[in-house]
């Protein structure tokens, strides 16, 4: 692809590459000015930055005390950068091996919790809800008419269905009811929380199950490649209090 000029500044040229370094360097951002406004904006920022790199030259301001004591604490800071990825490069990449071993071992860590999929009826008192869950039981209305007549919920637009949902994500009087629960009936008696006073029926659930390795293999490796980098750069820091002697005052 061409690497043509877009602008000039000062007779400085600005290039298509040098936008695309730009949003190179945003990271995931980056794919937000991956267009042809973005690139715009991109543009009119690299002018603005040759601007004022033209300015601070034609003012001397690289010989002023001050930048040259911000410059030298930058190199400072990027030689220890630096310095920190020479230490971890010798690490040894983890292999898929590794990543299965690991997996093995620490099988609590990669266990996927109970889902479960339950519909609720939500009232304002306890003697509705108990009135609501008598005409249930009668069989004079289905849970899912009597949620489109009776619940302040908008879940009552789909016949009060939650869809599925963990551990944790529901309230804790709600979560504790609903997990205890057989899978197809509705609570003995209303649920009180914050919001009000549930009926309750589970429609499904899937216990905790191990999820695969190929699932999750990529994340051990990433963990696993972490972990012996931050090893290495332990080591390096050992050896190197030995070679100079730390004081703390």
């Amino acid at each position: 692809m061409e690497n043509k000029v877009l602008a000039t500044v000062g007779g400085m040229p600005i290039t298509s590459a040098d936008v695309d370094e730009f949003i190179l360097s945003l990271g995931q951002r980056g794919a937000g000015y991956n267009s042809p406004e973005g690139r715009e904006m991109v543009l009119a920022q690299l002018i603005d930055s040759k601007l004022l790199l033209l300015d601070a030259r034609r003012n001397l301001y690289e010989t002023e005390a001050e930048f040259k004591a911000k410059l030298a604490r930058f190199k400072e800071n990027l030689l220890i950068n630096y310095a920190a990825e020479k230490a971890v490069k010798g690490a040894k990449a983890p292999t898929e091996a590794d990543a299965l071993k690991f997996y093995e071992e620490n099988p609590d860590k990669f266990t996927a919790g109970e889902v479960v999929n339950a519909s609720h009826i939500l009232v304002d008192t306890e003697e509705a809800a108990l009135a609501v869950l008598s005409e249930i039981k009668s069989g004079e209305i289905s849970f899912e008419d009597a949620a489109m007549k009776y619940s302040s919920c908008p879940s009552k637009e789909n016949g009060g269905s939650l869809g599925e949902f963990t551990r944790g994500q529901m309230v804790p009087e709600f979560d504790s009811a609903v997990f205890a629960m057989e899978v197809g009936t509705v609570t003995e008696a209303p649920v009180k929380t914050q919001f009000g006073y549930h009926l309750i029926r589970l429609n499904s659930k899937t216990e905790a199950s191990a999820v695969a390795f190929d699932e999750v293999k990529d994340n051990i490796l990433a963990a696993l490649a972490e972990s012996r980098e931050r090893d290495a750069l332990t080591s390096k820091l050992g050896q190197l209090r030995i070679l100079y002697p730390v004081d703390k005052f």
